[in-house]
């Protein structure tokens, strides 16, 4: 059955609001070659987006031409401000930009909580409200928040566990007191990274990979056929609770000491690298990112002796054998093809980590698995707390896929 008038309008809006939001300004003539339309259908569109006040005249292409056909349309960034939250237990990141993506702002400050919960909330917020003054910004449209801990599928929220500092559950009520109007939303921080590496950075090319998350804490993330995977509780990818060999014990259902953790967490991976005489980098954070870094640099310097080389690679292969076992469990049930590292500890191994994790890999599965290191690193959750937010907030102002079909 044939589109109505008004649904092809709006699917053609999209389309359109899409390529600018991906290309950056574009001319009517380009608008016409990517999106296939006839000339007046594009004419019609960019009238309607600039009428919406959607999309402006931005500049002119070519420094020569002048004249409706070299108009320049882009998106207008600020119709929207955005605001994305990386939440750990030892502080908070911010970053706000506006509806085209430009970051305007960026800031972050250390909480511990050890001061209390009412002034850790405060320290968050008022880190929000100077970064969107810094921005230029009077309020702010969307709100996203990457967190550990479990979100509640039914909810949205971030469920309560006896390891999660009481100020970030706090923190989500706090902003939308503080911030009247704007949609706050949160998502487990493993999750967006996985989204951002997908969208961004090592994953774009594959629909169904798994992101193994190696920094201060341990998780996983699973997209399938190209949509992120939850679970019946928002627990799919808490990999840290796995029982594998070489713990000693088993974890509980309050503590993942005996699982996975206990293999390849910063604490453990620490601890490994000074059985092995490696020394992380000074200021490292974590600093078992600083001794697989430290690890790297060691076996890529000509100059570094023979005892330190060996010991970098006996090292690495530790780590890479650690990884391997939980990473061979996910590959066990889902056969993803691809397993990225993520996290902190996962960019600090790059290339050099992955061949290895991805050798020690062959030898315990049949399924084939290529094994890639993060794009995005430690900056992967800021980056899918901003691109979840700026979806859902064109989805609204532009009009969302499938409302148009």
């Amino acid at each position: 059955m044939p589109a109505s008038p008004s649904t092809a309008r709006a699917i053609n809006d999209r389309l359109a609001l899409g390529l600018l939001q991906e290309r950056g300004p574009l001319t009517a003539a380009q608008l016409k070659q990517l999106t296939g339309l006839s000339r007046p259908t594009v004419a019609d569109l960019i009238d309607r987006l600039t009428a919406a006040g959607l999309v402006a005249v931005v500049g002119e292409a070519g420094a020569q031409r002048r004249g409706p056909n070299a108009k320049l349309y882009g998106l207008v960034g600020d119709r929207a401000h955005l605001a994305a939250l990386d939440v750990r237990t030892e502080g908070v990141a911010v970053v706000v930009s506006d509806l085209a993506g430009e970051v305007l702002a960026e800031a972050s400050v250390p909480i511990t909580g050890e001061d209390g919960t009412d002034p850790a909330v405060e320290q968050a917020v008022a880190l929000v409200e100077r970064a969107l003054k810094e921005a230029g910004a009077d309020r702010l449209h969307s709100v996203g928040i990457g967190a550990p801990g479990l979100i509640d599928p039914a909810t949205g929220e971030l469920r309560d566990t006896s390891k999660l500092p009481a100020w970030h559950r706090r923190l989500v009520t706090a902003l939308q007191e503080r911030l009247p109007g704007a949609r706050v939303s949160v998502e487990n921080e493993t999750n967006l990274a996985a989204l951002a590496e997908q969208r961004d950075g090592a994953a774009r090319d594959r629909d169904t990979f798994v992101l193994l998350w190696l920094g201060h804490g341990t998780g996983a993330a699973v997209i399938l056929d190209g949509a992120l995977r939850r679970g019946a509780s928002g627990g799919t990818g808490e990999i840290g609770f796995l029982p594998v060999p070489g713990t000693g014990g088993l974890p509980t259902a309050t503590d993942c000491g005996g699982g996975f953790y206990s293999l390849v967490g910063a604490p453990a991976l620490a601890q490994l690298a000074a059985r092995h005489g490696v020394a992380p980098e000074p200021d490292a954070d974590p600093p078992a990112a600083g001794a697989v870094r430290a690890a790297v640099r060691a076996l890529d310097t000509p100059e570094s002796d023979d005892a330190a080389s060996a010991a970098a690679a006996d090292f690495l292969d530790a780590v890479a054998h650690r990884v391997a076992v939980g990473a061979a469990a996910a590959v066990a049930l889902l056969d993803p093809g691809c397993v990225v590292l993520g996290g902190e500890i996962g960019q600090a191994g790059g290339e050099e980590l992955a061949r290895r994790v991805e050798r020690r890999l062959g030898s315990m599965s049949p399924l084939p698995t290529e094994v890639r290191p993060s794009a995005l690193g430690g900056a992967a959750v800021l980056r899918g707390a901003l691109l979840t937010v700026r979806d859902r907030a064109q989805d609204e102002l532009f009009g969302a896929p499938a409302a148009a079909g």
